[in-house]
C-alpha cells in the first residue's frame, strides 16, 4: 500500500478516537487497531501522539476551510448568496464529518498549546471571510462601508461564534439538517446585518 494512502488511514482511526475518547484517554494501540497496522508503523509514520494529533487537527482545518472558500468563492454572486453558499458549506461539511468536527470545536481547543493555537487559526481564517463578505454588503448596499471595520469585525466574530456552537448543536440533535441550522443563522444574522446597514441600531429605552 502507498505511504500516502496508508497514513491517510492511520489518520482517520486517529480522528475518530480523537473524537469520541479526546486526546489524553485515547492511545495509540487503540489507533493502531482501528486502522488494522502495527502501533510501531504509527509511530514510524506520525512520530508521536502529539504530532498524530496536530496533524488531524491541521488535516481537519484545511478540509473545512477548503470547503469554505470553494462555496464563497464565486465574487460575481451578491454578498447574500456568498455568505448563504458559505455557511451551507460550513455545516454541511461539519454534518458530514461529525468526528473531524468534534476534534476541531471540541478537544483541539481544551488540550492547551500547540493545539489550541491551530485551532484559533482555522477560526480566524473563517472570521477573514465573514469580514470580508460583510464588509461587501454594507458596500453593495450604501456605496460606502457604513458600518465601522471594527463593527463588521465584531460582527463577524459573533457569526462564526454562533456558526460553531450552531454546528455542534446540530451534530448532536436527531432530526436537524445542516440546511435548516444554516438558514436559521442566516436568517438571524442577515436581518440584523440589514437594519444596521440601514443605520438602525439597538437603544436603550
Amino acid at each position: 500500500m502507498p505511504r500516502a494512502v496508508r497514513e491517510r488511514q492511520m489518520m482517520d482511526a486517529a480522528v475518530a478516537c480523537f473524537a469520541r475518547q479526546g486526546y489524553q484517554a485515547a492511545s495509540m494501540d487503540e489507533i493502531a487497531e482501528l486502522a488494522g497496522v502495527s502501533k510501531p508503523l504509527v509511530y514510524l509514520y506520525l512520530n508521536s501522539k502529539e504530532e498524530l494529533f496536530t496533524a488531524c487537527i491541521r488535516r481537519e482545518a484545511e478540509a473545512l476551510l477548503g470547503a469554505v472558500a470553494e462555496a464563497v468563492g464565486d465574487t460575481s454572486a451578491p454578498p447574500d448568496e456568498r455568505l448563504w453558499a458559505g455557511l451551507l458549506a460550513f455545516f454541511g461539511h461539519a454534518a458530514d464529518h461529525p468526528d473531524a468536527w468534534a476534534v476541531l470545536s471540541r478537544h483541539a481547543r481544551t488540550q492547551g498549546e500547540p493545539f489550541a493555537t491551530e485551532a484559533a487559526r482555522m477560526r480566524e481564517e473563517i472570521a477573514d471571510f465573514v469580514t470580508g463578505l460583510i464588509g461587501e454588503a454594507a458596500r453593495a448596499a450604501h456605496g460606502t462601508v457604513a458600518i465601522g471595520e471594527r463593527d463588521v469585525a465584531a460582527l463577524a466574530q459573533a457569526l462564526v461564534g454562533s456558526a460553531e456552537s450552531l454546528a455542534t448543536w446540530a451534530n448532536e440533535t436527531p432530526g436537524v439538517t445542516a440546511r435548516e441550522a444554516a438558514a436559521t443563522l442566516m436568517d438571524f444574522a442577515w436581518s440584523g446585518l440589514g437594519n444596521l446597514m440601514k443605520n438602525e441600531r439597538w437603544s436603550r429605552r
